[in-house]
């Protein structure tokens, strides 16, 4: 639910002054330019509790200020490969100690979800200079040799039942 604009003590008793005159909760909006809702709502709050103060809003205080939000918000934006720890220590060196949880939370909040970055490449480079040596060794091959290359199951499977056949036939 997003925060409501509080009105101030003097519309507040000058609500409860007009109701207490017998004005109905429409009429009391409309002289004070408010919503019969929130009209409604300071009489309800009044009669339970006697009082028409504002309380202190439950729960915590934000950890990140807006401005740091921001700035997480950016680096993510420029540098989507960036950790949370990252994030973490440009808050710390800022002034701002928070955790890791804290950060996902702020990302989630503004629409991103964070995750981990893998530990391991996909792809070690052992295994990069083996496929770019394949590539090379096989350039010049005619199209015939490609033939010849089994590229899925489906293809190992029509050759198995070829080899099979052509097998009892030897036999």
């Amino acid at each position: 639910m997003a925060k409501t604009r509080e009105l101030c003590k003097d519309i507040r008793d000058k609500i409860l002054d007009l109701h207490k005159a017998v004005m109905g909760y429409r009429t009391i909006g409309k002289q004070l330019g408010e919503k019969a809702t929130t009209v409604s709502a300071i009489i309800r709050k009044w009669k339970k509790f006697k009082m028409t103060v504002n309380l202190p809003r439950s729960g915590a205080p934000c950890k990140i200020s807006p401005r740091g939000a921001s700035m997480i918000m950016r680096k993510v934006r420029d540098q989507p490969r960036t950790t949370r720890q990252d994030l973490v220590n440009d808050l710390k060196r800022a002034g701002n100690t928070v955790s890791k949880k804290t950060i996902s939370n702020t990302l989630r909040h503004h629409g991103l979800q964070s995750c981990s970055a893998p530990k391991v490449p996909l792809l070690k480079p052992a295994h990069v200079q083996a496929h770019l040596k394949f590539a090379n060794d096989h350039l010049d091959n005619p199209e015939e040799e490609w033939e010849k290359v089994m590229w899925s199951d489906e293809t190992k499977i029509e050759l198995f039942g070829l080899d099979s056949l052509y097998l009892e036939e030897e036999g």
